[in-house]
């Protein structure tokens, strides 16, 4: 198959979509596929041998870390001299749009990835207002392409409940070589205990932003003075959360990367998940894969992953005294936390890149020998209006 990417973040950025379509890359070069790449400024020329085209981009004011490229980008004459079987529009927002218009033009089946559930973070930017014009906007990109896939059954209802059409499941992966109970390593875990490796150890690791609302761990430092927290991550939110963690004893280690990382994870005692509009989590399924329990809200595509007392513990994320309860057993019983741990390396194991990788390249064929649903000219000119429509109606919200 020779398929065309178009993705809204990449290479140097990293985080769960990057690191999704990294592998996907990796995956269609290892199997005899070829793949062109569409992407934001800065990205690297070449990945797991596909060509990366960049266009310029700008960053979004209340997300600094994300830069998007127009709309308006010119592919046509790279997209014809690769004749694509299928385009991958992952994550659409701006630039997916020209590989939507190119995909109808060109009478090219189109599979669109949804990853993040920017509705629901708007309301931690303070424009919850805004949610249900990001759903329209979304929704006319998502409802034009031959196939959507999601990270989990979570979002899949959630988009069908907001009128999305024709979704199926593509599920985050893990390496499970890479992240594993074995990569346990004394040294790491006396450096994210601040050299006190004997208490519980609890573990963040993540973007460290508000909308990942770490805060939610400051009630279980101060109910808990015998454990120690490790915050693994970078982000906006850092400088605050060091001087609200200040009276706790927990350690910022900024980002890690590789061994290190799987390090970092295997030494920990309780991994903790505190973002409840996630769409799946693939930090999740790291730690799972690492062999540590997960506590994590019963809320978002993490509920696919942790199954509570089973193989973490699951709290309401509206209630304030659920995350203490939730946690408490696993603090106090180690081998209570550690049996969970055991578990969730046994699910993590069913979820291979491999295993997950595999069902995506099915639905590219399946959509592929089904073929087009609309397309040409015909389509860009009736479709102008209702873009026109959900563009008008977002800068109102904006302008009230």
């Amino acid at each position: 198959m020779r398929i065309a990417i178009f993705t809204e973040t990449f290479l140097p950025k990293v985080d769960g979509i990057v690191v999704k379509v990294c592998r996907l890359l990796e995956h269609l070069e290892a199997h005899g596929h070829e793949a062109i790449v569409y992407a934001p400024s800065g990205s690297p020329e070449n990945y797991a041998g596909a060509k990366v085209y960049s266009f310029h981009s700008m960053s979004v004011p209340f997300y600094p870390e994300m830069s998007i490229s127009p709309p308006w980008a010119f592919v046509d004459r790279t997209i014809n001299k690769f004749k694509p079987d299928l385009i991958h529009l992952v994550n659409p927002v701006s630039l997916g749009l020209a590989g939507l218009r190119v995909a109808k033009l060109y009478q090219v089946p189109v599979l669109a990835s949804y990853h993040t559930d920017v509705p629901g973070f708007a309301e931690h930017w303070n424009l919850g207002f805004l949610s249900e014009s990001i759903y329209r906007y979304a929704r006319w990109i998502h409802n034009r392409v031959d196939l959507n896939v999601c990270p989990s059954e979570f979002t899949r209802r959630q988009l069908y409940e907001h009128n999305f059409e024709r979704v199926e499941i593509w599920r985050g992966g893990v390496d499970i070589d890479l992240y594993s109970p074995h990569k346990r390593s004394e040294e790491m875990r006396l450096r994210l205990s601040a050299n006190q490796p004997d208490r519980p150890l609890l573990l963040y690791i993540g973007r460290v932003s508000p909308e990942k609302r770490i805060d939610r761990l400051f009630p279980i430092m101060k109910a808990h003075p015998e454990a120690r927290l490790a915050i693994v991550g970078d982000g906006p939110a850092r400088a605050d959360l060091e001087e609200k963690f200040s009276e706790t004893d927990t350690v910022f280690t900024g980002y890690l990367k590789g061994e290190e990382l799987a390090a970092a994870y295997a030494s920990g005692d309780i991994f903790t998940f505190t973002g409840d509009k996630e769409t799946f989590g693939n930090v999740v399924v790291e730690a799972m894969a690492s062999g540590l329990p997960v506590l994590a809200p019963n809320s978002g595509g993490v509920t696919d992953l942790v199954i509570d007392g089973y193989n973490g513990r699951l709290y309401d994320p509206n209630q304030k005294e659920s995350i203490l309860e939730a946690v408490a057993p696993m603090i106090k019983d180690r081998n209570l936390a550690a049996a969970f741990g055991r578990e969730g390396r046994k699910m993590a194991e069913m979820r291979t890149w491999e295993i997950t990788l595999n069902e995506l390249l099915e639905n590219y064929r399946k959509v592929i020998e089904k073929g087009i649903t609309g397309g040409g000219y015909k389509w860009l000119i009736w479709e102008r209006e209702s873009f026109t429509e959900g563009i008008s109606e977002l800068r109102n919200r904006l302008s009230r």
